[in-house]
């Protein structure tokens, strides 16, 4: 099986303008040499929380309709998740899609109440995790990532690639690369981390830094704070040798998720 070639899209957004960050998340996936998967930030097409006071989009709206073509055009899969609508409710949504449509979505589980997250979206209550050339993927959105559980490589929620789309503050950094490093040496797996850089419109700074690591937690591609793009090749023979090689899954122990109600 060839390696899955996947480009880490970490862009500057602009705050509340949907239109220009489609356009932009374009330039920067053509800059950059041919990918498989593209993965692009968390919120993108807005910011995060930046749809407040925002006509909302919904599953059949623009940046859906612009992701499809953008699969389509690249003969790719384009991954990132985006504030949606579904009748009364909002979601922090993440959406995988490609040339034959949306392949899967996640809504986001654990929202950041510390930031009133919750105030304006629904929290999921349900993993996802997608069979696609092969690979089993895991879709988490940012603060997932500081949950274990939740993130827990077991047989009723088994995956290969775990990918987590971000808007990740500079002053939490350290954090943000120490846990995506953690999962993927507990979970066996690879990991990848998608942030955005810059400031958004209410003054908060992102430190990009955005990453890829394999189920050792060796480090594959680690940017700075600027914006550019990334590609690395995962290698699924690799991943399954590995396991083999260090069988540490099947000493984990088991245990049964049941998930609280959802907040907001």
């Amino acid at each position: 099986m060839d390696p899955l070639k996947v480009m880490l899209v970490q862009a500057e957004l602009c705050w509340q303008d949907a239109a220009a960050n489609r356009d932009h998340l374009s330039d920067l996936m053509d800059a950059g040499p041919r990918a498989d998967l593209y993965v692009l930030p968390e919120t993108f097409s807005t910011g995060f929380l930046g749809d407040v006071g925002q006509e909302p989009e919904a599953m059949d709206g623009a940046t859906v309709y612009w992701m499809r073509e953008q699969a389509a055009s690249r003969s790719a899969a384009v991954a990132g998740s985006l504030a949606l609508a579904e009748g009364e409710e909002r979601f922090n949504r993440f959406l995988f899609v490609t040339k034959d449509g949306i392949l899967a979505h996640y809504d986001k589980r654990h929202l950041f109440t510390f930031g009133g997250e919750d105030q304006r979206y629904r929290a999921g209550n349900s993993h996802t995790v997608l069979d696609w050339k092969g690979w089993r993927i895991d879709l988490q959105t940012c603060y997932d990532l500081r949950f274990p559980v939740w993130c827990r490589n077991s047989p009723d929620h088994a995956f290969d690639l775990q990918i987590f789309v971000a808007n990740w503050p500079t002053p939490r950094v350290e954090a943000w690369r120490s846990l995506l490093k953690a999962r993927a040496i507990e979970n066996q797996s690879y990991v990848i981390g998608v942030n955005r850089t810059g400031t958004d419109g209410n003054k908060i700074c992102y430190p990009g830094c955005s990453s890829a690591w394999n189920p050792m937690g060796e480090c594959l591609s680690e940017l700075n704070d600027q914006e550019t793009t990334s590609l690395v090749s995962l290698d699924l023979e690799q991943l399954q040798q590995t396991r083999q090689r260090f069988p540490f899954l099947q000493d984990a122990d088991s245990f049964t998720l049941v998930p609280g109600e959802p907040r907001g």
